[in-house]
C-alpha cells in the first residue's frame, strides 16, 4: 500500500502542468497596434484657397441677355469638350466687343444657376475699385494655356501643386469660395492676389488693366 501511494505521488510530481490557453491576438500585438493608431498623425486640411478651381478661358462669343439688361452671355472655351455658357454682369462696364477673345479666369466649380432663363455656369473674375464704378476683366498673358489651372503663390518661387479642388456641391455646402472671396484682391502692379500670393499661370501672372487696391468677383 505504501509503495502504490509513493508510485502516484512521483507520477504526480512528474506531470507538468499545463497552461491555459488563451483566444485572440496575443496582449503584444494588440499594444502595438494601439500604439501606431495613436501615433498616426490627422491629414492637415489644404489652404482654403487651392480648393478653388480657377481655369484660363477665352471668350468665344459675348451678348447681351435678352431678358436682363446688365447681363452678358458669354461663350467660353476652357479646354472641356464643349464651350461654358455664363452670364455676367458687365453690360454698364464694358462692350460685348471687349470682353470677345480674352483670355479670362473662370471660376468652374460653381453649380449652374438660372439667370433670367439662361443656365450659367460658372463666373468670369473681375476686379472693381472701392466705388464699383469701374471694374475690369481679370485677363491671362498671351501665352496661357486654355483650361490650365491657375495657381496661387510668390512670383520668385516655382509653381507647386495644389490640393484637388472642391466639387460642386462641397463648394455650395462648405461655403468655400464665401471663404475665399474676401480675401482677393489686386496689388498696386495691378496684380490678381490672394493675401499676398499672386494668381499665376504658367506664362506670369493674372492681372487687370489698371485698377490698382481693387477688390475681386
Amino acid at each position: 500500500m505504501a509503495f502504490a501511494l509513493r508510485a502516484m505521488h512521483c507520477i504526480a510530481a512528474a506531470a507538468p502542468l499545463r497552461a491555459p490557453r488563451t483566444f485572440g491576438r496575443r496582449p503584444s500585438a494588440v499594444a502595438v497596434r494601439a500604439m501606431s493608431d495613436a501615433a498616426a498623425p490627422a491629414a492637415a486640411a489644404p489652404p482654403v484657397h487651392e480648393l478653388v478651381d480657377l481655369r484660363v478661358g477665352r471668350v468665344l462669343k459675348a451678348y447681351k441677355h435678352e431678358e436682363a439688361d446688365k447681363l452678358y452671355v458669354e461663350e467660353v472655351d476652357v479646354g472641356e469638350e464643349e464651350p461654358r455658357q455664363i452670364c455676367s454682369g458687365l453690360v454698364p462696364y464694358m462692350n460685348a466687343e471687349d470682353i470677345e477673345g480674352k483670355l479670362v479666369v473662370v471660376l468652374l466649380n460653381l453649380k449652374s444657376r438660372n439667370m433670367a432663363g439662361i443656365a450659367s455656369h460658372g463666373m468670369l473674375l473681375a476686379a472693381s475699385d472701392a466705388t464699383h464704378e469701374k471694374v475690369e476683366l481679370l485677363v491671362c498673358p498671351a501665352d496661357a494655356v486654355v483650361g490650365e489651372r491657375i495657381t496661387f503663390g510668390d512670383a520668385t518661387e516655382e509653381q507647386a501643386e495644389q490640393a484637388a479642388p472642391h466639387t460642386e456641391n462641397q463648394m455650395k455646402k462648405k461655403k468655400t469660395w464665401e471663404a475665399v472671396a474676401p480675401d482677393l484682391c489686386t496689388t498696386q502692379d495691378c496684380v490678381a492676389a490672394y493675401k499676398d500670393l499672386q494668381m499665376r499661370t504658367s506664362a506670369g501672372p493674372v492681372t487687370c488693366g489698371s485698377i490698382a487696391k481693387g477688390t475681386i468677383g
